[in-house]
Formats: C-alpha cells, sequence, structure tokens
C-alpha cells in the first residue's frame, strides 16, 4: 500500500495515427473514496477547495505538475525558460495531447485558458488574483507560448500547476457554455467525466489517450460524505475503499488501525488552522484583546489531547514546509494571568459572549472550539459555538463579513509559498480578509510578489509573519497531519501532503 507512485506517467508519450488503444480493457477496478464536501463547481476558476483538487487533479493539467514527492516537474508543457529579466517565460507544449471529447491541446488552448481567467469569467471566482502577474499570453507556434508578466512572479510555475491554470477546452467551453461546463468538466487527464449527482457523487472513467499512459483502474466514484462517522462506517463495511482529509476526526483512528483489513496513513501536511478575529467591531476590534484570547488558550494541551500528535502548534498562519516559515518564531505562551490583565486593561467584563464560527461538518475542529471556548471561560470569556454548513460559512458568512468574533479558517497554502496564503489573508480586498486594511501590510506583501531573489523575499515573508502575529490579526492553532483511512485491497496508493491526489497507477484487488 506505501510503494511510491512510479513516476512514469510524466514521459511523454509518441502517438502515431495508426495506434490503437486497448488500455481500457486492460484497466480493471474501481476504487471508491470518500470525499467530506461537494465544491459545487468543477470549473477550475471557480474554486480554491482541496476537495475540489482531489477530485480534479484526476480530470485536469496544467502546464507544469507537483507531485507526492512535492518537486514540480513538466506537466502540459515539457519545458520553459525564463527570459526579459523573467518578465516571458516561453513554454514549450507537449504535442499529441488531447482532452476527452477529442479536442485536440494545443497554444490556442493554453491562450483561451488565460484569457478566460484574466477576464469577465475569471471575476466571478476566486483564482484570478493568483495569476494578476500575468500580462497576456500569446501564441508562438502551435505548441509554443510565451507569458509575458506585468512584473516577475517567483511563485508562477507552481500556480501554474495547480486550480485556476488547468487547461481546459476552449470549443467545448464555447459549443455547451460555461454552466454546462460546471457540471460536466472536460480536460487532458487521466481519468474523464462519466456522472455527477450534487451533493451525492461524481463518477470517472479511465482515459484511454492519456499522453501518460493510461491509468490502472478502469473508474473512480468519490462519494461525498460529510459526516466522519458515516465515512468510517463505510469504510469498515467496505463500501469505501479511500477516506481522504480532512474527515477523520482524530479520536477515530483507534477505530480504523484496529480493523484487521484497513490501514490508517499519515503524511505531513502544508494545512494550518486558527481562529481568525473580526478586527473591525466588537471587542476582538481591540488588539489587547486579541491577545488576550491567545495568551488565554493552551494551544499545546489541545494537540496533546485532542489530535493525539498528529499536528504541531504554529507561531504564523503556516506550516513549517512553507516558503517564509520563520523557525526562531515562536507563538505565545500559554499564559492566563497575562491573558486577564489585558482583558481588565482594555475594560472588558467577566462574562461578556463572543461568538466562535465554525465548519459543522469539523468534528474534530469541533471539538477544538469546545476547547478553546473552555479555555476562554477561565479567563472570563463566555464563548458560544456557531455551527455553519462549510459552503455557507466559506461562500456568505466570512466574505461578507458576518461572522461572529472569531471564525474558524483552515488553509492549504498549495503552492507551499507564505504568499498564497498571506496576501489572501491580509491584503485589503481580498475575500478572505473582509475585517481589516493596513497599508503597510500592504506594501509589504506587494513588495515580495515580483521579487526574485529569495533570500530577500523570505526575509520580507517572515516580517509579513512577525507583523501579522504582533497585529493578533488571527489565534494561530495547529499544523495538521494530512490523514488518510485505507483499505487493504488498495495498492500502490501514495498519501499527498496537499490532497492533490492523482490515481494513475493505484489498483484495487477484487473483492
Amino acid at each position: 500500500m506505501k510503494t511510491p507512485i512510479q513516476k512514469h506517467w510524466f514521459k511523454a508519450v509518441t502517438l502515431t495515427a495508426g495506434l490503437t488503444y486497448s488500455a481500457l480493457s486492460l484497466a480493471a477496478g474501481t476504487l471508491t473514496v470518500s470525499s467530506p464536501q461537494d465544491p459545487g463547481s468543477w470549473d477550475p476558476i471557480d474554486t480554491f477547495l482541496v476537495n475540489w483538487a482531489s477530485v480534479a487533479t484526476n480530470i485536469f493539467d496544467g502546464l507544469t505538475y507537483r507531485g507526492p514527492d512535492l518537486k514540480l516537474q513538466p506537466g502540459l508543457a515539457t519545458s520553459w525558460k525564463q527570459l526579459d529579466d523573467g518578465k516571458r517565460i516561453r513554454f514549450t507544449l507537449r504535442e499529441h495531447v488531447t482532452f476527452h471529447n477529442g479536442e485536440a491541446f494545443n497554444a490556442e488552448s493554453v491562450k483561451f485558458t488565460f484569457d478566460r481567467l484574466l477576464g469577465d469569467e475569471g471575476k466571478k471566482g476566486p483564482q484570478r488574483s493568483n495569476y494578476t502577474a500575468v500580462e497576456r499570453v500569446q501564441v508562438v507556434d502551435n505548441y509554443t507560448v510565451d507569458f509575458y508578466l506585468k512584473a516577475p512572479d517567483p511563485v508562477l510555475l507552481t500556480k501554474l500547476a495547480g486550480y485556476g491554470a488547468m487547461i481546459v477546452p476552449p470549443k467545448y467551453i464555447q459549443e455547451k457554455g460555461e454552466a454546462y461546463f460546471n457540471t460536466h468538466p472536460v480536460g487532458t487527464g487521466p481519468f474523464q467525466f462519466k456522472a455527477y449527482q450534487p451533493k451525492v457523487s461524481i463518477e470517472l472513467q479511465a482515459y484511454p489517450k492519456f499522453w501518460g499512459g493510461a491509468p490502472k483502474l478502469s473508474e473512480v466514484k468519490y462519494r461525498f460524505i460529510s459526516e466522519p462517522s458515516t465515512a468510517v462506517a463505510e469504510l469498515q463495511a467496505g463500501r469505501v475503499d479511500l477516506v481522504i482529509p480532512p474527515t477523520i476526526p482524530i479520536a477515530m483512528i483507534p477505530t480504523i488501525q484496529s480493523a484487521p483489513h484497513l490501514s490508517v496513513v499519515t503524511t505531513p501536511s502544508p494545512t494550518v488552522y486558527a481562529l481568525r478575529f473580526n478586527s473591525q467591531s466588537g471587542i476582538t476590534k481591540d488588539e489587547r484583546v486579541r491577545k488576550a484570547m491567545i495568551y488565554g488558550v493552551d494551544r499545546q494541551a489541545i494537540i496533546d489531547s485532542i489530535l493525539g500528535g498528529q499536528a504541531e502548534p504554529i507561531a504564523s498562519f503556516q506550516s513549517k514546509i512553507s516558503f517564509g516559515h520563520d523557525p526562531e518564531m515562536k507563538p505565545l505562551p500559554y499564559d492566563p494571568a497575562k491573558a486577564m490583565q489585558l482583558l481588565k486593561a482594555a475594560g472588558v467584563k467577566p462574562g461578556t459572549s463572543i461568538q466562535i464560527d465554525i465548519r459543522g461538518n469539523d468534528a474534530t475542529f469541533n471539538e477544538v472550539a469546545q476547547a478553546v471556548a473552555s479555555y476562554l471561560q477561565i479567563i472570563g470569556l463566555n464563548a458560544v459555538i456557531q455551527p455553519y454548513e462549510t459552503n455557507v460559512l466559506l461562500n456568505d458568512i466570512i466574505p461578507a463579513g458576518k461572522t461572529g468574533a472569531l471564525f474558524q479558517q483552515s488553509w492549504g497554502g498549495w503552492t507551499l509559498d507564505y504568499d498564497n496564503t498571506a496576501y489572501f489573508m491580509y491584503h485589503t480586498g481580498e475575500k478572505w480578509n473582509p475585517y481589516d486594511s493596513d497599508a503597510a501590510l500592504d506594501r509589504l506583501l506587494e513588495s515580495q510578489r515580483s521579487m526574485i531573489d529569495r533570500q530577500k523575499r523570505e526575509s520580507i515573508l517572515k516580517n509579513v509573519a512577525s507583523y501579522t502575529a504582533e497585529r493578533a490579526l488571527e489565534m494561530p492553532l495547529y499544523s495538521l497531519n494530512a490523514i488518510f483511512g485505507v483499505s487493504d485491497r488498495v495498492k500502490h496508493f501514495e498519501p499527498v501532503p496537499d490532497s492533490r491526489l492523482r490515481f494513475t497507477e493505484v489498483t484495487v484487488d477484487s473483492l
């Protein structure tokens, strides 16, 4: 089960006119995956959710690819070179690649994808600001494109490996329309869309003409099971083969491990958890109150008692595998006396009520929130926990600035670069920053985005982490391992830190 996925699918496949495909007849078996969330749209520019990526990484390709080893590799581009002092990147594209509808992949596909992402359609989704460095994409020839940049972007090549940069089929979208594409996705990846029942399941089947060689599975079926106990029960019953993060509560790990045909597999993850503050109104408008709450919560005790050692405390809203992480920066210590002093200085009366908004389907974090509320009770605050359906919290409550004093924020940081987190969390006007506007912080964030000097850029990102910690814009909690529940019938599965699972080499034994 822990055999590493072989990387041979990255190699170019030369297709000739007389070649026939018998791969589907050789592929066998259906892998059934439990995912906790239906993203609601399969269009790459409409989402930021890791549960979109865990499915769509099998449907779509980017120009680059980052595998389980976290190293950047060729995807739909076989090579690239930076020109004009980093303000132009020339990509050589992979030939003989087709979309699932038979449409040819070429330079026009790349230009269409980015014209769409950077145009009016892209304005509707959350991905556009990831690619604002791109001024335009120009076709050089059928298999060569130039990216002209407004300024160098040191993270662009990594961004091209995920989410909004996934290459989409021009003719298909133009003929079928945007709404149809949202629910009937077409890409160039190893699996093609088969069926979709919103909030129930999505089914994929092997694409025999995949440029890296057909998958060894015939089908992958994702079931959207938001209730963790149900997902684990289905795994125990054999109706699910794989349960992916962030489903499995720590408390249920022993249940899976005790089953003779199941295993728990974990890997370090970029995913971090925090309780962010409403810094605009209420008692948390006061920096002293925010710091008091941080001092008042024993985060290490929560990790030890609730998370079973599957996490570690964080000092800023990033994991230790993030570029920009400062190992010298330490979390504020647990100091309830200091917390009460700060609350008194801020004029907060004992028994003051505050609300903590969380995702209702996250059982583990629900326990964490209960523990946080108990600690806050000790320092004189009456915390009430308000659960929301995940999509409601993420799409309606947080962006509109309608949260309580604190709200749950988990973030994958999928580029493994602090910019991807910090810019969206702290820059004025961003979706995930509904409350705060800080001109000095904006300048720091903007200054590093086009900086090629890696050492200078890292220094600025560390300054961002220190600055936001000093302002106490969130209560940093922990970085949590990615936890998978796996049936022993699943072979050649390798856990990935960022949930972008690709099942090209996975096989399943017959029941």
